[in-house]
C-alpha cells in the first residue's frame, strides 16, 4: 500500500490531475487526523506518507481556513462553539470547494481514501466511520 497508489486512485475516481489528487487526498487524510488522532494514527501507520500528507495539506493551519464569506463565518461560529472537530470537517469540505471540485468529485476523492484505507485494516476503517458519523454525508459513503 502506496500514498502514490492511494493519490492515482482518487485521480481516477474525481476524474481530476495527479497533482489536484494528491492535494485533495491529503486535504481529506487532515481531516481524518483531526476527527479522530487516535484511530487516523493508526490507519496512517499502515499507509506509508499518509501522515507526510496530512500534515502538507493540514486544514487546521491559518493558509487552510476560510478567513471570510459564508464559508468562513459558519467554520469560525462551529469551529469555535463545537470545537477543532466540526472545524476540521468544515474546512476540509471548503478547501476541497476552494480546489474547484464539484460536490461529486468531492464525494468521489473522499471515498476512495476511505476505500483505500478500508484495504489496510477493514475493521479500524468501521471504527473509523462509526467515531465520525459526518463522514458519510460528506466523502460519499
Amino acid at each position: 500500500m502506496s500514498i502514490q497508489t492511494l493519490i492515482d486512485g482518487v485521480a481516477a475516481k474525481a476524474n481530476i490531475q495527479p497533482q489536484v489528487a494528491e492535494k485533495v487526498a491529503g486535504i481529506v487524510l487532515s481531516v481524518l487526523q483531526h476527527e479522530s488522532p487516535e484511530i487516523s494514527g493508526q490507519i496512517f501507520a499502515n499507509i506509508p506518507g499518509a501522515q507526510q500528507l496530512a500534515t502538507a495539506n493540514d486544514v487546521m493551519t491559518q493558509a487552510q481556513q476560510p478567513s471570510s464569506g459564508i464559508i468562513g463565518t459558519i467554520s469560525n461560529l462551529l469551529g469555535g462553539a463545537m470545537g477543532e472537530k466540526v472545524g476540521a470537517l468544515v474546512n476540509g469540505v471548503a478547501a476541497l470547494k476552494a480546489s474547484g471540485l464539484t460536490e461529486e468529485q468531492i464525494n468521489a476523492a473522499g471515498s476512495q481514501v476511505i476505500t483505500y484505507a478500508r484495504q489496510t485494516d477493514p475493521q479500524l476503517v468501521n471504527q473509523l466511520v462509526q467515531a465520525v458519523p459526518e463522514l458519510r454525508g460528506h466523502f460519499g459513503l
